[in-house]
């Protein structure tokens, strides 16, 4: 006798991206855009971070890229904005907001981005990780030897660091400071009674802290956050300098591309049942098999979540049922083991779970990290109970069709 039950195998599509869309926004504003990346590697499987993909610029990526990479900060060199002194600046003014004055919001804060197809919502942190840009004076500012003028905006003033640049003539400096987190402000003193001062670049470097994209689904997340600047703002440039735009706003684009593969062997889609040792071991002990089963191997792939469904030719129950050619019917159970970092939803590893036509316990499967061209296993059996009644049945065949769907669209 023999039994034999067909097995075809489906997966729903997966692609993942986040977004930032466009804003309504106030006059006087500065508008930034801030793009991710997260694609699943072979090559680095355990890593589950975006990739920053926004186009640099400034100190950063022209001229100190190590220093930068090694504090994880990135920066933007916006030429457009401006900044002018209220008046003049006293030589040794009594509050350093009164002089070069320089305060940002260091510490993390929350933002909320939002899928654009489901409506889920993810939290990315982000906060302001360095500050420099174009400052412009007389000459007599950047000659300043008693108060260490040019030395600070070289080495930076305590709690900033330093990234050890200046780019500098007679009247003006480009440099860039790194903040570090939960910094005060950070402020330069003039030695030297200055007539007018200006700022004609801003550049900032920030860092981010982004979801696990392993968690997140396929589709578009938009958010964004805004600063406001000027005195008291959050970001302050003290009371002599006065910032020409009152706000700095930050729209993400965070694309996940998630993969969910799956491969059977040639041939893996035709499932024969057998007894342990076959049917020959069978018949020389000539006692009745107390299962008829096989496990199919297949290979997967995934970096998100997905739920596993059952299809059957024949409904029995609540799964897929056998019969032969004079219409008699058993039930057959399906279940699945999936490879190690693959877990169920209650973060357990998966053996031998049932799969049901009412999808129980098969809703969510989640990776740990990449899993990438790993073995799992298809479970098929007639158990005891049902092998006792096709066997007063000999020389029959049963035949049943089982799809069963891996689905990305959880």
């Amino acid at each position: 006798m023999s039994v034999i039950a067909a097995l075809k195998r489906t997966i729903g599509p997966c692609t993942l991206a986040l977004a930032l869309g466009s804003f309504s926004l106030p006059a006087l504003a500065i508008v930034e855009e801030i793009t991710a990346v997260f694609r699943p590697d072979p090559s680095n499987p355990m890593s589950n971070k975006f990739t920053n993909t926004t186009p640099q610029s400034g100190l950063c990526p022209w001229h100190v890229p190590a220093r930068c990479e090694a504090v994880n900060t990135f920066s933007i060199r916006n030429s457009a904005f401006r900044a002018n002194s209220a008046g003049p600046i006293p030589a040794y003014p009594d509050d350093p907001r009164k002089s070069a004055y320089f305060k940002v919001p260091s510490a993390f804060r929350d933002l909320q981005v939002t899928h654009r197809g489901t409506g889920r919502v993810e939290t990315v942190q982000m906060r302001m990780a360095g500050i420099g840009g174009r400052w412009n004076a007389p000459v007599s500012a950047w000659t300043t030897t008693d108060s260490n003028w040019n030395r600070y905006w070289y080495g930076a003033p305590p709690p900033c660091m330093p990234i050890n640049y200046i780019a500098a003539g007679v009247n003006f400096a480009l440099f860039f400071w790194i903040v570090p987190e939960n910094a005060g402000a950070c402020s330069v003193t003039n030695g030297y009674a200055i007539e007018r001062m200006s700022y004609t670049t801003l550049e900032y470097g920030y860092e981010l802290k982004t979801p696990n994209p392993l968690g997140m689904d396929a589709g578009v997340y938009e958010g964004s956050i805004t600063y406001s600047m000027g005195p008291g703002g959050d970001v302050d440039f003290g009371d002599a300098m006065i910032p020409d735009e009152n706000t700095l706003t930050f729209n993400f684009t965070l694309s996940v591309e998630h993969n969910l593969k799956v491969d059977l062997p040639p041939g893996g889609n035709r499932v024969e049942l057998l007894p342990e040792g076959g049917w020959q071991a069978w018949l020389n002990r000539g006692r009745q098999p107390s299962r008829l089963f096989r496990d199919q191997t297949f290979v997967i792939s995934a970096s998100g979540r997905f739920k596993m469904t059952l299809e059957c030719g024949l409904a029995i129950g609540n799964t897929c049922g056998l019969r032969n050619g004079t219409g008699d019917e058993v039930p057959l159970q399906v279940g699945v083991t999936l490879p190690f970092g693959l877990n169920d939803q209650h973060e357990q590893p998966v053996n031998k779970v049932p799969l049901r036509l009412d999808g129980v316990d098969t809703e969510l499967f989640q990776p740990q990290f990449y899993v990438n061209n790993r073995p799992g296993n298809l479970h098929f059996e007639v158990e005891k109970d049902d092998v006792k009644q096709m066997l007063e049945q000999p020389g029959s065949t049963y035949f049943g069709v089982v799809t069963v769907v891996w689905d990305s669209e959880v």
